[in-house]
């Protein structure tokens, strides 16, 4: 049996993607981030209260408007990852056709327009599963993602079964 997927590497795919890398090899590190990020996001915001200043000039603003860029930043994280992503990525890498034979015994293949590549199960560090998509992240800075829509050769529980049984580990869903 062999089970294929057509992906199309788009902003939805991309943002996916880099939500599952930040919640799964990237946790820790996200998560002091995130906490950091806040924390001088809210002394930004707040420091020309605290500092008794009247009035408004032009540093406060240059302070305010630091802190909503780092708000920003910091609610829109995946979706920014994401465009950074589609414009690192080479040419003829935006659609890739993914095919894991249950024959074959340790690798899968992901092919695009650029070339062929075999990759072995243990290469993978963690799965995700969103509604739409499969993520298996290779290191914390590469990713695969597959969409579900496009699967043939099986269900989606079928392949997460599958899946889990080849790299020996169990997808975590991600919302």
């Amino acid at each position: 049996m062999r089970y294929t997927f057509e992906t199309t590497y788009d902003q939805k795919a991309l943002t996916a993607m880099a939500k599952c890398v930040r919640k799964t090899v990237r946790r820790k590190r996200s998560r002091r981030s995130h906490v950091l990020g806040w924390i001088v996001a809210a002394l930004g915001i707040l420091f020309p209260f605290i500092a008794n200043e009247d009035g408004i000039d032009f540093k406060k603003i240059v302070t305010w408007t630091a802190a909503a860029v780092m708000v920003l930043a910091l609610l829109f994280e995946d979706r920014l990852n994401a465009y950074v992503a589609k414009r690192r990525m080479i040419k003829g890498s935006e659609k890739a056709n993914a095919v894991f034979d249950t024959e074959a015994e340790g690798t899968f293949v992901s092919e695009t327009a650029v070339g062929k590549t075999e990759f072995p199960y243990t290469a993978v560090l963690a799965v995700a599963e969103t509604q739409r998509y499969f993520v298996f992240m290779l290191s914390t800075d590469h990713a695969q993602v597959y969409d579900k829509n496009t699967l043939a050769g099986g269900t989606a529980d079928a392949f997460r079964e599958f899946i889990a049984e080849r790299t020996g580990r169990s997808v975590v869903p991600v919302s």
